[in-house]
């Protein structure tokens, strides 16, 4: 079973590698993703602002949430 830190690691490094995978480094202004993870239940909340439209904003943030949510159910073995 992961630790507590390997589940907020795996999902804040996937949250952020979905993030740079959609935008170059330059085109981001500013990001902040939050994960906590405490008596079984994963919160992922991402910042991020970009030089592009808040709805391209809007849809990369939710596919950075879902891919820390993919991470942790990979480190649990869960497909």
């Amino acid at each position: 079973m992961p630790t507590d830190e390997a589940v907020v690691e795996a999902a804040a490094q996937a949250a952020e590698a979905e993030i740079l995978s959609a935008f170059d480094r330059s085109a981001i202004a500013d990001i902040d993703v939050r994960v906590q993870f405490m008596d079984g239940e994963l919160i992922v909340d991402v910042y991020l602002d970009a030089d592009v439209n808040t709805d391209r904003e809007r849809a990369v943030a939710e596919d950075a949430v879902a891919a820390a949510e993919a991470a942790v159910d990979e480190l649990f073995g869960a497909r």
